[in-house]
């Protein structure tokens, strides 16, 4: 008995030092419908210290239960305010914290959550691969329900099983597992199925009917529905619009893959990564499970980066079922609001949802900016830097401040600036734009297929008045990409490429950002507006093909081509396939357009 017991002592501790922990080892078995949660803190806690860890999960379904969670303190960027949530406690059902050369392997496993949880956290963690797993919750944040009848007074519907809801006093009350949505208010989005596209909608007459249960899943609103657009076979998709939780957060870690990773369901943020470096998703599919009939996968956006740095590279993903951004890349501007001495500065956080976290460290390198110009003047180095309260902090740079320095000028973090590489991937199914990105490095956008998203296919912002995501394009290629019906819910500015800094005031031969190449592109869109840039040094639109699509213009007459205050615009070799294309300028110098299309000279200054 005694040689059985060490043999099985020895077989452990040679799994675990011999690079393998299996969870079954800690108590945790695929497909016993049991929580996981504890078996497998256990597990990570094993791998600690460890070099080249496989933690496996034998192939199956594994619960994980709230109340077994890792309590959490996170300030997550683009998440939620001090009024919308004042203390940030998240619970998280896989916590990773310091661990370095670990993978992860699912073997095709779903991973189920009950209640609101965080489904992963890497924090201070390096070399970590995630792979070949499903997240899914056994309530979904988002409600669904289809349409079966409208009027104008009356509004049936069927809701989906996964949606959980009774009612109370006329009214519906959703549900979920140890939580229901904040009283302050819900955000409704419609799904048209048959024309894969998501509108903007209003749940204030439902909120205002009298709701009466018809069966098990049936739904009938009585009320004022004159105003409400939908169609028979339209599905209402319903969430809290407070962003309380994130699907995944990644924070202050370093060299993460994630491979054949299927998220069928997140609440609030998507996958966030937060001062993150090196990070490669291949594979990743942001999108409601197969035969699920659920239309929502994310209930904002789809993948978030903010403040990282390094190379990131997305290939081979998909995203389809999206209340906000698939793909949102950004740093964050802070402004002046105190000059405490020559080399000390007091900067704020100005967003209400993004605030809290250490924007700046030692040997961070920092740009100045006029924050109505986004004009950069200098730059500097950070000597110390402290939060003196959530949404404020200390910086003390190496060198004297700039004497143009104002109160209300931004600091943007030049160091944490990713380079973006985003390939083979399909956008579709999406309220808003198909990918923002603001940095200042390489960016590559080639071989995607954006499919009828909302807004913009491509947006290129930068601000410091509005959202404060930073910053300035140096380096973009946009290359043989599919546009298809893009920016609907944009109309009547529905381009499918808008590259617009939030620049209110402009300056004389400064513009925000500079060298992007648009080539070998398919563009078919409703009506005309292919491309809408402000501010830019350096555009080239070359051997793009453009076709009108044949569904219903809603932007009738407009200029495919809107440029304002840019300079070293090439417009040549395109195929324009239905009509000449119109160019409108607006603040452009005699000599800042070539193009072969005509244009109307006198729009030069």
């Amino acid at each position: 008995m005694r040689l059985v017991i060490l043999s099985i002592w020895i077989l452990i501790f040679f799994q675990v030092n011999g690079q393998t922990i299996d969870v079954t080892q800690f108590g945790a078995h695929p497909n016993s419908f049991d929580d996981a949660t504890a078996s497998v803190k256990r597990t990570i806690e094993a791998a600690k210290g460890k070099s080249d860890v496989v933690l496996n999960f034998p192939k199956g379904r594994y619960d994980f239960w709230s109340d077994s969670a890792t309590q959490t303190h996170y300030y997550i960027s683009n998440s939620s305010s001090e009024t919308e949530v004042p203390v940030k406690n998240q619970r998280v059902g896989l916590f990773f914290k310091d661990l370095k050369n670990l993978t992860l392997e699912g073997n095709g496993s779903t991973f189920v959550f009950h209640g609101k949880m965080i489904s992963w956290v890497l924090d201070s963690c390096e070399n970590i691969t995630m792979r070949n797993f499903t997240v899914d919750y056994e309530r979904p944040g988002m409600s669904e329900m289809t349409i079966r009848s409208v009027s104008q007074n009356q509004v049936l519907v069927s809701v989906h099983p996964d949606s959980k809801f009774t009612i109370i006093d006329g009214k519906v009350q959703w549900y979920g597992e140890q939580w229901i949505p904040n009283p302050k208010g819900f955000f409704l989005a419609r799904v048209n199925p048959h024309e894969d596209k998501i509108y903007y909608s209003n749940w204030a007459p439902f909120q205002a009917s009298k709701a009466e249960k018809e069966g098990t899943y049936g739904l009938k609103f009585s009320g004022d529905f004159s105003k409400f657009k939908a169609d028979t076979g339209d599905v209402l998709t319903l969430r809290d619009a407070i962003r309380d939780y994130v699907g995944v957060f990644q924070n202050r870690s370093k060299n993460i893959s994630l491979h054949n990773v299927h998220m069928n369901s997140m609440h609030g943020l998507g996958i966030v990564s937060q001062f993150c470096e090196n990070l490669n998703y291949d594979r990743v599919y942001v999108e409601p499970a197969k035969g699920s009939g659920r239309m929502i996968a994310s209930s904002a956006d789809g993948m978030h980066f903010s403040g990282c740095r390094g190379q990131i590279t997305i290939n081979n993903c998909r995203f389809s079922g999206m209340h906000d951004d698939p793909i949102n890349v950004h740093g964050t501007h802070l402004k002046v609001k105190e000059i405490i001495s020559p080399t000390q500065l007091k900067l704020r956080f100005m967003h209400h949802q993004s605030y809290g976290f250490m924007a700046f460290s030692k040997g961070d390198t920092i740009a100045y900016l006029h924050a109505k110009a986004l004009q950069i003047y200098g730059q500097g180095v950070v000597k110390s830097a402290r939060l003196v309260s959530e949404r404020e902090l200390i910086v003390e740079l190496e060198k004297p401040i700039p004497s143009q320095l104002q109160l209300d000028d931004a600091l943007e973090n030049i160091t944490w600036t990713p380079a973006l590489t985003l390939t083979n991937s399909r956008f579709e199914r999406t309220i808003s734009r198909g990918t923002l990105v603001t940095t200042r490095r390489k960016v590559l956008i080639e071989n995607n297929v954006y499919y009828r998203t909302g807004m913009h296919a491509i947006l290129i912002e930068n601000d410091a008045m509005g959202w404060y995501e930073s910053g300035p394009v140096s380096d973009v290629t946009i290359r043989n990409n599919q546009f298809i019906a893009c920016g609907f819910n944009s109309a009547p500015g529905s381009y499918a490429i808008k590259i617009n800094p939030e620049n209110s005031e402009g300056v004389k031969n400064y513009y925000v950002h500079q060298n992007i190449q648009i080539e070998n592109n398919s563009f078919k869109q409703i009506d005309s507006p292919v491309l809408s840039v402000k501010s830019t040094k350096g555009l080239l639109f070359v051997h793009n093909k453009i076709y009108k699509s044949d569904a219903a213009a809603k932007g009738k007459g407009l200029a495919a081509f809107n440029f304002i205050a840019c300079t070293g615009v090439q417009i040549s070799g395109n195929e324009f396939h239905d009509e000449e294309p119109v160019i409108q300028l607006k603040e452009m110098g005699k000599g800042a357009i070539k193009s072969d299309i005509k244009f109307d000279i006198s729009d030069l200054n």
